[in-house]
């Protein structure tokens, strides 16, 4: 607890000093695009109030002996990405060397221990191979970093994501038994709480690419970690961040399906889409934290259940994921044609 209120605390207060104007080369601006859905220069450097809360919190856990080896790998691997994403924010760094430094996270977890090396599901449960295991750990770690990316473009988004998604892997490993793990992954929690305190709409401040990527690089390191420690199945930690997973995936094969280039900026993932059919940014967070909400829950629940409630459980969230596309799509058609 006394971590989650040094996290919190700090990350808040961090995150407050760097909304106000002054404050040289920490002073970066993110200015409206195309792919933008704000219409002012916002400063953009608000995970680093994220990372001051982690740094301080973490140093607190360790010194009380309450960390294991594998969150010195984590940490490091934290620090690469920190780091790239940060220089990214000041001027934009290019791609391939940001992929470089995105699969070195990942060869940082692997050689700390951290693999995706069964795939356990309701129906059945494999032990993946060497040969298997080390690539899809890399793509799956690399993909998270820049899915949480891709979907830092709304206030209050990807921090409440954080939140839901870290809290329900900290309840998950505190029903397993592992305090230590679920002390850090709700110091996580906190922090990004903290830092919400001054992003929550109208946002004085974004994340930027410093604090998105590392928060993906933690969901992907965390989940990894707490399945390989046999306190969850994996898949119930994808369910506790499948809105965004679904959401980012999705909207990447659809514009591949449409020859688009995937590097360009866009504004077709479904939290875009409804802002701008008029939900506005309130009304979009508040329906997206009740359905994160939901899948925080339900994976905290259904990782206990018997197996054939799991299955249910997941082709249910196949069917509410379903719900939510047409519905977005509704949204867009009825305004469109005048009705909303």
């Amino acid at each position: 607890m006394q971590g989650m209120l040094v996290a919190f605390g700090v990350s808040a207060a961090v995150t407050r000093v760097l909304c106000t104007p002054g404050l040289g080369l920490l002073r970066i601006m993110d200015y409206p695009n195309d792919r933008s859905l704000h219409q002012t220069p916002v400063p953009r450097t608000g995970g680093l109030g994220v990372l001051a809360g982690l740094a301080v919190a973490g140093a607190f856990a360790a010194a009380r002996g309450a960390m294991v080896e594998a969150w010195a790998w984590l940490a490091a691997a934290l620090l690469l990405v920190g780091a790239i994403s940060l220089l990214d924010d000041r001027s934009e760094v290019p791609r391939r060397w940001r992929l470089a430094v995105h699969l070195g996270a990942a060869g940082l977890l692997m050689k700390g221990g951290i693999l995706w090396t069964d795939i356990d599901l309701p129906w059945g449960h494999w032990h993946l191979p060497d040969a298997v295991a080390l690539p899809l750990t890399g793509l799956c770690v690399v993909w998270m970093i820049n899915l949480y990316n891709f979907m830092d473009g709304m206030d209050g988004f990807a921090g409440g994501m954080a939140v839901f998604g870290f809290g329900a892997l900290a309840v998950l490993g505190w029903q397993a038994g592992d305090l230590p793990y679920a002390a850090g992954t709700a110091i996580v929690a906190a922090a990004a709480g903290g830092f919400l305190t001054s992003n929550f709409p109208p946002a004085r401040i974004f994340l930027g690419d410093t604090g998105s990527s590392t928060l993906g690089l933690l969901a992907a390191g965390l989940a990894l970690l707490g399945a390989q420690r046999g306190l969850f199945p994996l898949w119930a930690a994808w369910l506790a961040f499948s809105p965004f997973i679904v959401d980012a995936t999705w909207t990447l094969l659809r514009r591949l399906s449409k020859g688009e280039r995937l590097w360009e900026a866009h504004r077709s993932h479904h939290y875009q889409r409804l802002v701008l059919a008029g939900w506005g940014h309130r009304k979009t967070l508040l329906w997206s934290y009740g359905l994160m909400a939901a899948s925080a829950a339900t994976a905290v629940a259904g990782a206990r259940m018997p197996a054939a409630e799991q299955a249910w459980l997941l082709v249910a969230w196949g069917g509410i994921y379903a719900l939510v596309h047409l519905k977005v799509g509704l949204v867009e058609r009825a305004v469109a044609r005048g009705d909303a």
